[in-house]
């Protein structure tokens, strides 16, 4: 338990004593909680189509509506997310404790609209598309972490605080 707390010591705490209170009492807090494993499921099956696509040429359409599907998970989780934001930091995005983890998500973003402009205007082959999704899934996989790392960094401040 000293390593622990010696450990926490080091850095600031993620949410200060009031911001941990609106967080633990909006909505948008288990919205956050609910949505997140959904887009990761999304993330994981679209995997598969896509590389099961490009791998033998087969599953196109599977692997075009997993991805348009992880997108809209994206998109709403990114909307929830920016709220849940103003309510806790009182800002909608880049708030200190998640500066890192949105600039990220910008990436991210930006990959998966890439994959749908190119989806809606043709100017990416179907290999092409699929190569550029991947692309995204690896910025997504990245930010997923750093995500899973700030709910870490909570868990180990409430378990200094008791």
């Amino acid at each position: 338990m000293e390593s622990l707390r010696s450990h926490t010591k080091a850095r600031k705490p993620l949410y200060t004593a009031d911001e941990r209170a609106r967080r633990d009492a909006t909505v948008w807090t288990l919205v956050q909680g609910i949505l997140a494993p959904l887009q990761f499921v999304a993330f994981a099956v679209s995997l598969v189509l896509v590389l099961r696509y490009l791998a033998s040429g087969d599953g196109y359409v599977a692997a075009t509506i997993s991805i348009l599907i992880k997108t809209l998970f994206l998109y709403v989780i990114m909307i929830t997310g920016a709220i849940w934001e103003k309510v806790v930091f009182g800002q909608y995005l880049l708030a200190p404790a998640f500066f890192w983890e949105d600039v990220f998500s910008f990436a991210v973003i930006a990959l998966h609209t890439a994959y749908l402009f190119g989806l809606l205007t043709g100017v990416l082959t179907p290999t092409e598309l699929m190569y550029l999704a991947l692309a995204a899934y690896a910025t997504y996989a990245v930010n997923a972490a750093q995500f899973i790392l700030k709910l870490r960094a909570a868990r180990l401040d409430m378990a200094v605080r008791t």
